[in-house]
């Protein structure tokens, strides 16, 4: 239905394009969706939903999760975009979805950005093993400039929790 673009009845402008898709299916799998199309808001009476903070690619994959016809490698290529867009429409299967995916791959080139979103969309579980990862498995040395951009631009109670950590780890010792 999606792909053909049979019966589709709203359309979603992205910021590089636009697709025809089903108000029944997104209310069905969103509250936000269903909130827009119960109440007098301008995306049922236009019949547009206008989400400029979404390619046209990610948008594409988003749909394809939300019809049930994501494919593996989308979903793993654009899966912090659409964690974002889970969180943003109240996705709950998506986000957890996203989530096991994230910690299945914490490496020494995206344990900061993962820790970063994990603070951001309160993903308790893939934080721990971030900071487990930096802190337990001494990843921190490894990636030293990287560490140091972070302690520049990062959310304090976040920074703060990481040195809880390495605080922990020394005692230990």
């Amino acid at each position: 239905m999606l792909r053909e673009g049979i019966h589709t009845d709203i359309t979603i402008n992205a910021s590089d394009g636009s697709i025809g898709v089903h108000r029944a299916l997104l209310a069905a799998r969103s509250p936000v969706f269903q909130s827009m199309f119960s109440h007098d808001l301008k995306e049922k009476e236009l019949s547009t939903i206008n989400i400029t903070d979404m390619s046209i690619e990610v948008c594409q994959a988003f749909l394809n999760y939300l019809y049930g016809i994501i494919k593996n490698e989308e979903f793993l290529t654009h899966r912090l975009a659409l964690l974002h867009a889970a969180d943003k429409y109240d996705i709950s299967d998506l986000r957890e979805a996203i989530h096991e995916s994230l910690l299945e791959d914490i490496d020494t080139k995206n344990v900061l950005e993962r820790l970063q979103n994990a603070s951001l969309y309160r993903l308790t579980k893939l934080k721990m093993h971030c900071i487990q990862y930096l802190v337990k498995f001494g990843k921190i040395f490894e990636i030293r400039d990287d560490f140091n951009l972070f302690l520049q631009n990062a959310d304090r109670d976040l920074i703060a929790e990481v040195f809880g950590e390495v605080l922990g780890a020394w005692k230990g010792y």
